[in-house]
């Protein structure tokens, strides 16, 4: 039986029979209707559904209209956990249920997500020989225990263990894999898992390896199935996504996990003390064990080499304009390493020593191309830079690393990944359809607006894509507050910290709590913590801090727990973040998010912009900024009962003449209330 989209979204289809209080939304019918054209025509789509216009069920049952009806393959893609567990647990399942045609969903993993069982094995059969402390080996216990209860042998489902890094030792992993001839293979929960992928129409993954996939069609391999259409949601981080994915990156904390998994200097433990040669003496094994030490102190030599650079004679964004900048002393020794790792592979007694002898070499020559690449600036059209491992920007000097200096990453990026995506991704013969909440620079109210998307656009190579914009169907006038500070000195100015302060403490105290605080940087986030925090816990509230007091989920379950909490968050908790009722019922943006002028792709994207003729900031820079600036704002209405407040902390958006495309990014109706310094005392409000 054929499925009528547009019937089951009707106030007498199935959903409606089988959800109490069901109301049809007509953007959502709207935009399935939509979406179903774009995958029958193999089109192009870009969707902005504001929120709670039900944007998965309108391109679910077009995705599914496709499968039963057409016998075709689709792909979702998302950018969170989160959404891919709302849609493998509860989205998924209803329509199961509601639908007359059976279908066959999967959440598809990276093969790093699975534990091997024969690797397991090996791993605690020499746990003595191959971990230099107990911690390691308890951490290994706690994998074993947990390995004889699981069921899908997925990382997720791991509890929290002391030495995370364990997990290499045990992980599914293709360089090692013997495949049929592996003596567990009918146990193999990766080789499981592909038979289930295998089987399957609806294919959920995330971005990372949607593009890891993609990178690898142009090398002729896969991850994923052929697949007839792919549907990309939470598509405003696609370009980001694409970047990390079609670029390089080198990090000293790569490497040095590489050394220490083959052979530990001071205990003389690892993977090397535990091979056996056939016939031989261990003489290959000690002069490869030596050669390892020969890697770590060339190791030290050149990442120290590439942070006095950094320190010394990069800008402040660390950027790097030419390439041998430094000596690559890296890649000679590494190239020698898996030749003398593939030497070995030929020789030992146990044929699973060969295959793990294999990927250790794989990963050897791996790192040795990935030096040569941004030490000779190989890729053309990319940025190249140096940061402290992390990613942070941090002060030169800093601690961290051996000799306390930090350690150190050597990246470059696609500065335009557009013509990469065009080719690769929309030049594929398939429906291809990207949504998000926030796609474009309008706001939303106006479905033929298609001047909002042009930005995107260009930035993603789908120029010739049909869009659909559609405003969220809540009262953002009734249900938002929206208080602008025009009091505030702005963000460069020196006493900008000092005065965000006591505004956040008194806004904090409007609302009792329930209260995002949003940075756009670090360093500004901790000294405003460090003043804020106790007094904020003097008047009884939850203080959570990103990167302070736990993982992202962790932080987020307690300020849901507690109506009274305060979560301060940076970046991730601009998006992606679903808290809906009185637990949130205040976001305050600490200031307009424009990326960091002196971000090297920021930078390499101005320059190549005004190559051409145009404008950075109007055209780059401000569309950026806009489409965060509404992610932020969209934190606080997640539902038709939520209410609270906006606050803005930084007056230029109504000083300055760029101020009004913010403004107008805002749904219809919401007004700005101009609000002044706050009450003294500076405790005011609590």
């Amino acid at each position: 039986m054929a499925i009528d989209v547009q019937h089951v979204l009707s106030d007498t289809g199935p959903i409606a029979q089988a959800l109490d209080g069901y109301e049809p939304r007509p953007q959502q019918q709207r935009m399935a209707g939509r979406v179903e054209q774009a995958l029958g025509e193999q089109g192009r789509l870009l969707v902005e559904a504001g929120t709670g216009v039900g944007k998965t069920f309108a391109y679910l049952l077009p995705a599914l209209q496709r499968i039963t009806d057409h016998n075709e393959r689709v792909v979702i893609s998302t950018h969170t956990i989160s959404l891919q567990e709302q849609l493998i647990q509860r989205d998924i399942p209803l329509l199961r249920r509601v639908l007359p045609e059976p279908f066959k969903a999967t959440l598809v993993k990276g093969r790093g997500n699975y534990i091997s069982v024969r690797r397991l094995a090996l791993a605690t059969k020499r746990r003595s020989t191959l971990f230099a402390d107990a911690a390691a080996q308890d951490s290994l216990v706690q994998i074993q225990e947990w390995a004889y209860e699981t069921t899908d042998g997925s990382l997720a489902t791991l509890p929290q263990i002391d030495r995370r890094s364990i997990w290499d030792r045990v992980q599914s992993d293709a360089a090692n894999c013997m495949g049929r001839n592996c003596p567990t293979y009918d146990k193999c929960f990766y080789q499981a898992a592909r038979r289930e992928m295998a089987r399957s129409d609806l294919l959920i993954c995330n971005h990372a390896l949607f593009f890891s996939d993609l990178a690898l069609r142009a090398q002729g391999a896969s991850l994923l199935p052929p697949y007839d259409h792919v549907i990309l949601d939470e598509a405003h981080q696609v370009e980001d996504v694409a970047c990390d994915h079609f670029g390089r990156e080198l990090s000293e904390g790569r490497v040095r996990h590489l050394l220490g998994a083959l052979h530990h200097n001071r205990t003389g433990r690892g993977f090397l003390a535990t091979l056996r040669l056939k016939g031989e003496s261990s003489t290959k094994i000690e002069r490869t064990a030596e050669h390892v030490r020969i890697v770590g102190d060339v190791t030290d030599q050149f990442f120290r080499d590439l942070d006095v650079h950094r320190c010394f004679r990069a800008p402040a964004s660390g950027r790097v304009t030419e390439p041998d900048i430094v000596e690559n002393t890296l890649t000679p020794v590494m190239r020698e390493l898996s030749l003398l790792l593939k030497e070995l592979r030929k020789r030992v007694e146990q044929e699973a020593d060969a295959y793990e002898l294999n990927a250790y070499a794989e990963r050897a020559l791996s790192i040795a191309k990935d030096a040569e690449i941004l030490i000779e600036q190989a890729i053309p059209d990319c940025v190249y830079w140096l940061e402290q491992a992390g990613g942070r920007s941090a002060g030169r000097g800093s601690g961290g690393g051996r000799g306390g200096r930090p350690r150190v990453r050597f990246v470059c990026a696609p500065v335009d990944v557009a013509p990469i995506l065009r080719e690769r991704l929309f030049g594929q013969e398939a429906g291809i359809v990207l949504t998000s909440a926030t796609l474009t620079t309008g706001s939303g109210d106006d479905e033929d607006d298609q001047a909002g998307f042009s930005h995107l656009m260009g930035r993603l190579g789908c120029e010739e894509s049909d869009t659909l914009q559609l405003g969220s169907p809540f009262d953002h006038a009734s249900q938002v507050e929206l208080y602008v500070d025009d009091s505030m000195p702005e963000p460069a100015s020196p006493d900008y910290v000092e005065q965000l302060t006591p505004r956040i403490v008194e806004h904090v105290g409007a609302t009792d709590g329930g209260a995002f605080v949003l940075f756009t940087s670090y360093a500004t986030m901790g000294r405003v913590v460090e003043q804020v925090r106790p007094i904020l816990q003097a008047a009884g509230h939850a203080v959570y801090v990103q990167g302070e007091d736990g993982s992202r989920s962790t932080i987020l379950d307690g300020f849901r727990n507690d109506e009274r909490a305060v979560l301060f968050g940076t970046q991730s908790f601009w998006q992606g973040v679903d808290v809906r009722g009185q637990s949130l019922r205040n976001v305050i943006i600490t200031r307009l998010p424009f990326d960091p002028p002196d971000r090297p792709l920021t930078q390499a994207r101005a320059e190549r912009i005004a190559l051409d003729g145009g404008s950075a900031f109007m055209q780059d820079q401000l569309p950026r900024a806009v489409i965060r600036f509404k992610q932020g704002f969209g934190r606080l209405i997640r539902s038709a009962a939520d209410t609270g407040r906006v606050v803005v902390l930084d007056p230029r958006i109504l000083r300055k003449r760029y101020g009004r495309f913010f403004l107008r990014a805002l749904p219809d109706g919401v007004e700005v209330r101009r609000t002044g310094p706050p009450t003294p005392p500076f405790q005011a409000g609590l």
